[in-house]
């Protein structure tokens, strides 16, 4: 049993050290990528989030309790972006 096993081993041994590159590399990639793709919808959603017109609104209130009397439910979320009551 451990004869058939340790010839098993002596024949993959050279392609051992290939495949573990490649392997490394492709999760240091794969790591790159989702570090990548995390900044990238991190910073779509900062700009999106900074077109919110609210705290510069004449009927922001930053109540925390109500924050906008026109609109309560929409004020300081993504609906009130193109808010029709919006003055500056």
């Amino acid at each position: 049993m451990f004869q058939m096993l340790y010839s098993l081993i002596r024949a993959i041994e050279p392609f051992l050290v290939p495949i573990c590159f490649v392997s490394a590399w492709f999760l240091v990639m794969l790591l790159g990528w989702s570090l990548f793709s995390a900044i990238a919808t991190a910073r779509a959603n900062a700009k999106r989030m900074h077109q919110i017109p609210c705290a510069y609104c004449v009927f922001f209130t930053n109540d925390p309790r109500l924050k906008c009397p026109v609109h309560p439910t929409r004020a300081m979320s993504e609906e009130a972006i193109d808010c029709g009551d919006f003055r500056s």
